[in-house]
């Protein structure tokens, strides 16, 4: 594994205990330019991983905590009367940042949550007839809490499908728990977490991401599973074509995580649950565990090539 991504990975992981795949998972999110979505119960250090992620990469850090009552322009930022200078100043909302994490944000209204579409999407924002370039990089976490609870809204699949991967982080295992318990505050340790990467490199690194080799039976392999997903009558709806570039994205930073300029199968493997599951629904009343379910029958299905 490649010295500097290997250095990020564990430092988080001295904060964000005993989940290393989804920290993996995470970094291989960012390197592939896309935005992660991280939904799970409230108090299982949904925020604390996104602050570990930006100190570690050195970037500009933003939070958004996202309530019922905000608004649009609270996210992107608004014009203001300079009475000295007898003209409008723009002042820019916590969406000009190099890491936004977006908390909580199925508990602000459709029309709130659809303001960070043209940020994820486009990397840039439009307020009040003027577009405005965003930070490069420029990485969405946003933290969901599940649905059945109170006071929330449905992300409408417009906008998952914004989201290059979706994690659960759970609970932690006894040993990651106890650790917790008898160790230091995880505030204490993310004020004096040192950067292991700075902008510049990052950038580089995610050049190299989309310039990893996928060869043709590899591609055979992504159209194999995206086509499984098309074909069962126990989803809704199967994977779209941007799904597969997704998935290719992801596999391809997967592999250079591990050092490689090459995806192997077991790259795309690892990837698909994260970049699938939010994008599909089981037929008829199935809830997301059985769409997980059918994702790993899938993955058990498709011939390797």
């Amino acid at each position: 594994m490649s010295t500097p991504l290997q250095r990020v990975i564990d430092q988080v992981g001295t904060v964000v205990l005993g989940k290393q795949p989804q920290v993996r998972l995470a970094l291989a999110c960012l390197l592939a330019r896309g935005h992660l979505l991280v939904e799970d119960l409230p108090g299982v250090g949904k925020t604390t991983l996104a602050q570990a992620i930006a100190r570690s990469l050195g970037l500009a850090f933003q939070r958004i905590q996202f309530t019922n009552d905000l608004l649009p322009a609270d996210i992107l930022g608004v014009s203001v009367f300079d009475s000295t200078r007898q003209a409008f100043t723009f002042h820019a909302g916590p969406v000009f940042a190099q890491i936004v994490l977006a908390d909580e944000l199925n508990r602000a209204t459709p029309r709130t949550q659809s303001a960070l579409l043209e940020a994820m999407e486009e990397r840039q924002v439009t307020v009040e007839g003027s577009t405005r370039e965003l930070p490069d990089p420029f990485f969405v976490i946003a933290t969901q809490n599940p649905s059945h609870q109170l006071g929330t809204f449905d992300l409408p699949e417009s906008q998952l499908d914004r989201f290059l991967v979706r994690i659960r982080l759970g609970y932690p295992d006894a040993a990651a728990e106890r650790a917790l318990l008898a160790g230091e505050d995880r505030r204490s340790l993310l004020a004096v977490l040192p950067p292991c990467l700075d902008p510049a490199s990052l950038r580089a690194l995610q050049d190299e991401a989309r310039a990893v080799h996928a060869s043709g039976p590899l591609l055979d392999y992504v159209q194999a599973l995206v086509t499984a997903t098309r074909a069962t009558t126990e989803l809704a709806h199967g994977l779209s074509p941007r799904g597969g570039l997704a998935l290719l994205a992801c596999a391809r930073a997967w592999a250079l995580i591990d050092g490689r300029r090459h995806v192997e199968p077991e790259d795309l493997q690892a990837v698909f649950p994260g970049v699938a599951a939010h994008r599909l629904q089981a037929a008829g009343s199935g809830d997301s565990a059985s769409t997980d379910a059918r994702i790993a029958r899938l993955l058990a299905e498709v011939p390797l090539p």
